[in-house]
């Protein structure tokens, strides 16, 4: 059963660990994903060079892949770095930011899903809907189909990837096709600190390298629960750095506070995940 201690345990494994997880992201977030990271218990790495990124890759725990800001070199960056982790067994995590937006971001998402091997993708409904070959609606980076309306696209798109699959929302939906589970915790107010969707993603990355493995390979079920406890660390913390926030810059310093010291004892007092 996937319960709190299943959270806890995740949390537990990635602290253990501290996996360093290389960001191949936008220029927007760079900060505020390598903070999260380390307040979590990860270590982050960041490179938009295209001569550095193989070679670190292939020194993680996780890569994670952001086309929130595509210049060119950012995304030979991502080419290259998907590759050597894929090379290795290393799990690469995507964050299709806007990904229908203009004919080079679906460019870039169509060669992507062609040369590397993804193992999981973390969006909302509208790139959800898009990279799995539907039409979603997006202002900016910003979705305006709810996570539930991307649950079929969703389905689909990680059968045909083997890859999980995360719609973000009100609620976020993750599925590996066949089972889908729903985190209802977070708060309306993350909307308004940019870069924490992206975040959201680089969390997905850090307990990805610490999924269970199933006779020593990697398995999907262990890396559905491990975005599963991503995502519900990440709303548990946003709830909790929410509470009497008088507005979003007070909430982006508490977030990080709230990840550094997230125990058992609020897991179970306010985790709210149900099967789908």
């Amino acid at each position: 059963m996937f319960d709190a201690s299943t959270i806890w345990a995740h949390l537990c494994r990635v602290r253990e660990k501290n996996p360093l997880v290389l960001n191949v992201t936008n220029n927007v977030v760079t900060n505020t994903t390598a903070n999260a990271l380390l307040a979590l218990g990860a270590s982050p790495a960041m490179t938009h060079a295209p001569d550095d990124a193989g070679e670190l890759a292939s020194l993680a725990d996780a890569v994670v892949l952001n086309i929130g800001t595509p210049a060119s070199s950012y995304i030979e960056s991502m080419f290259k770095a998907g590759q050597a982790a894929n090379a290795k067994g290393i799990p690469v995590v995507l964050d299709p930011v806007a990904a229908g937006a203009t004919a080079y971001r679906r460019e870039v998402v169509a060669e992507l899903l062609k040369r590397v091997r993804l193992a999981a993708i973390r969006g909302n409904a509208s790139e959800i809907l898009y990279v799995a070959g539907e039409q979603g609606s997006s202002k900016g980076a910003d979705s305006t189909n709810a996570s539930e309306e991307a649950l079929d696209a969703a389905r689909s798109l990680a059968t045909r990837l083997g890859a999980v699959v995360c719609v973000s929302g009100a609620r976020d939906v993750i599925t590996d096709g066949r089972s889908v589970l729903g985190v209802d915790n977070g708060h309306p107010m993350m909307t308004k600190v940019t870069g924490l969707g992206c975040t959201a993603t680089a969390l997905v990355g850090a307990f990805a390298a610490c999924a269970p493995m199933k006779d020593g390979a990697d398995d999907i079920g262990g890396r559905m629960a491990a975005t599963t406890a991503a995502m519900a660390v990440m709303g548990l913390a946003g709830e909790v750095a929410a509470q009497d926030a008088p507005g979003p810059g007070t909430l982006l310093v508490r977030f990080l506070d709230s990840l550094y010291a997230m125990d058992e004892a609020l897991i179970r007092s306010r985790l709210k995940l149900a099967a789908l």
